[in-house]
């Protein structure tokens, strides 16, 4: 099962046809994408699952749906296990970015997070998990895939917001403050903390697998 969001509304990707009443349900190779996306940004529609019976599938039907950014972006972690926000457009979220051709996705992901924040000497820890989204850029719908990787580092110098990319802040944040910051952010960055700490309403029971 994989979330696709559309602002902060999930698109369920499935192998059941039947998620619930609430849900409609069509066949991924057969649905319009893109009347779907306008549904869901009109506010006319709230619960989508796109099912096909294998789960090979999914993806590699979606991706023929739409153009695809593949990103890199980082959980990162200090001393003290504080966690690394940006605040860009209203909300609190996660340094991340577009990768460059020829460039790796881990080597994408730490530059953009050196580029966003101005933190340096990061080290990846491990990869959390993999989230898609839907934007609009020059009139099209694209889909961003944001390759997500823990990170930690010992930097403790001044923490620099790349301002032409429209990020204001950058802090670091303890998780009681981090658990504040989450109730506005995004619903993709809000899968990669644990359940505990998130917003009552974010929890859905549909997990991302």
């Amino acid at each position: 099962m994989y979330k696709v969001f559309v602002n902060d509304i999930p698109i369920i990707l499935s192998t059941k046809k039947d998620l619930g009443e609430k849900y409609v349900s069509i066949p991924l190779k057969e649905v319009k994408f893109k009347r779907i996306i306008k549904k869901i940004i009109k506010g006319k529609l709230f619960y989508v699952n796109l099912h096909h019976a294998k789960k090979e599938k999914l993806l590699k039907h979606l991706f023929k749906k739409l153009p695809v950014v593949t990103a890199g972006g980082g959980m990162v972690l200090n001393t003290k296990d504080e966690v690394l926000f940006i605040y860009r457009n209203g909300r609190w979220d996660l340094p991340k970015g577009k990768i460059e051709k020829n460039e790796s996705i881990e080597a994408g992901a730490i530059r953009e997070v050196e580029e966003e924040t101005g933190v340096r000497d990061l080290k990846i820890t491990k990869f959390l998990q993999t989230t898609y989204h839907v934007f609009q850029r020059k009139g099209r719908y694209r889909l961003k895939v944001t390759y997500w990787y823990e990170m930690r580092t010992d930097y403790d110098g001044e923490l620099t917001p790349e301002e032409n990319e429209g990020i204001k802040k950058v802090k670091w944040k303890d998780m009681e403050k981090a658990q504040k910051a989450l109730k506005k952010s995004y619903a993709n960055i809000q899968l990669l903390f644990p359940e505990e700490i998130l917003p009552v309403h974010s929890k859905d029971g549909i997990s991302q697998m």
